[in-house]
């Protein structure tokens, strides 16, 4: 069975005749029209919140694994994926025909958390995917659509399961939208969750990176939890991301993940990991937590589990499982759609080694991105695991941050996230759709399907690696002596 794409189609169409031409003309001006008529209309009637809409001003009609056509006849390579919701990318064959099943059966659509067929085949298949240990004595909640709702179920679960009620988060975590997720993230302002470091190589919180940097955020942790005048008492749980997506794609080493297991174990403190982004092989491994080994208490699932709908659950160590009936319910939790569309998608990356896969090319996507850096100064940092990617861009006129020992010119450079969005602008110019993320929005993230072929990749990768170019001379240009004659603070190299 094919697991990969097929290349993506090419937008000319050589050996036209001029009729041909000028009707194709007709018929692009008034694409262009309707794309633009449309964008017009969503400015004017919708929300100030969009995100998405204002970095990328596309009108998409048609969309099949990782390309999309816009109203306006373009076409684009999508390496945002839903945000991660598409593990197979648009309209994968295999999910459209299992939405097409449920439809054509006559099957209720609508059933709150009532048992049926379609529900009872995707909780076996979400079973038979889950750390084996972890799912001989898990329970699972299913919730509200979104991840975040998943978030907000956790945190009510463990907080009746210990008669406890502060959360421990990490520096730069997204845990959703809501009141009580947002707290647990690192935007958040009014907090009532303790907030601990979380370990990385290039801005370590410490100054010094590496298996040091993680040992001693290791250490801070104990020492909040154990030292009675710290101002934090025993909490309900702690959340974490085995790595940190809109944080700026952050993979947690696994030995720091650990350490955290034998914290919260030997101190009776539910662990919740958040697999929202990293779940169903986007890092490598099935589930992300099997990079370290450990079985947390509580797992948060939503985007790739639903095939592409909305659908979140909790899945739970049993003993926790206090609640009453009704303590956590939600009218759109039995989306039998989103329900028959994730038990393909678990199990067509199951069965054709799709996690294994996305460690494999994304493996070869960091290699050639490591290999841009060191042509492009502007390239501080390239990290990520399996298909979760991320570069962050920097610039290399600022001044180093300082190591523990005093100034280096090895030290991080100061964040671009003009740059990054300038990058992400030239990308969309050539086809190619990327996302920002990272504590000053300074990172472009890669999180293509995991039916990604080895072609697509490198036709991604020489998009990229094209708009990093063009920004990178671009800027050159505007700072040659006789232009401006001197070094703007907005325009990093």
């Amino acid at each position: 069975m094919a697991v990969t794409e097929s290349a993506v189609v090419p937008v000319g169409a050589p050996g036209e005749s001029e009729g041909a031409r000028n009707t194709g003309a007709g018929a692009a001006e008034r694409a262009r029209a309707a794309h633009e008529g449309i964008l017009r209309r969503q400015s004017a009637r919708e929300s100030a919140a969009r995100t998405y809409a204002r970095a990328l001003p596309i009108v998409p009609v048609r969309a099949r694994g990782l390309t999309i056509e816009g109203a306006d006849g373009r076409r684009y390579l999508d390496c945002l994926s839903g945000a991660g919701t598409l593990a197979l990318g648009h309209n994968h064959p295999v999910v459209l025909e299992a939405l097409r099943k449920v439809l054509d059966s006559g099957a209720p659509l609508h059933v709150l958390d009532l048992a049926t067929p379609v529900k009872d085949a995707f909780t076996t298949e979400l079973f038979r995917t889950l750390p084996p240990r972890f799912a001989e004595r898990a329970r699972v909640q299913f919730c509200g659509p979104a991840g975040t709702d998943a978030v907000e179920a956790a945190f009510k679960l463990v907080r009746a399961a210990t008669g406890r009620t502060g959360m421990l988060a990490f520096t730069g975590a997204y845990h959703g939208m809501t009141a009580g997720a947002l707290e647990a993230s690192g935007g958040a302002t009014d907090v009532r969750v303790a907030r601990l470091p979380y370990p990385q190589d290039y801005r370590c919180p410490f100054g010094v990176g590496g298996d040091r940097g993680a040992e001693l955020a290791a250490r801070w942790t104990e020492s909040l939890l154990d030292d009675p005048k710290s101002g934090v008492p025993l909490p309900a749980g702690m959340i974490l991301e085995p790595v940190q997506g809109e944080g700026g794609v952050i993979p947690a080493p696994d030995a720091w993940t650990r350490r955290m297991r034998e914290i919260t174990e030997a101190r009776s403190i539910p662990l919740i990991v958040d697999e929202v982004q990293t779940g169903v092989g986007r890092t490598g491994a099935f589930w992300a937590v099997e990079h370290s080994g450990i079985t947390p208490d509580v797992m948060v699932l939503s985007k790739a589990i639903g095939g592409s709908l909305p659908l979140a659950v909790v899945v739970y160590r049993d003993d926790l499982d206090v609640w009453e009936p009704g303590a956590h319910a939600g009218t759109f939790r039995g989306n039998q759609l989103a329900m028959a569309a994730g038990t393909a998608t678990l199990a067509y990356v199951r069965e054709n080694g799709l996690a294994e896969r996305a460690a494999t090319v994304g493996a070869r996507i960091l290699d050639r991105l490591r290999s841009l850096a060191t042509e492009f100064p502007c390239v501080g940092d390239v990290r990520g695991r399996g298909l979760m990617i991320g570069l962050e861009l920097v610039d290399p006129e600022g001044p180093p941050q300082p190591a523990l020992d005093g100034p280096t010119s090895d030290g991080p450079r100061p964040a671009a996230p003009e740059l990054a969005a300038a990058v992400q602008r030239e990308c969309l110019r050539r086809g190619l759709i990327v996302e920002l993320g990272g504590r000053r929005s300074s990172v472009v993230r890669l999180l293509p399907p995991l039916t990604i072929s080895d072609e697509q990749a490198s036709a991604v990768l020489d998009r990229l690696a094209d708009a990093v170019s063009a920004v990178h001379s671009t800027a050159r240009e505007e700072l040659r002596p006789g232009r401006n004659g001197t070094r703007g603070a907005d325009a990093p190299l």
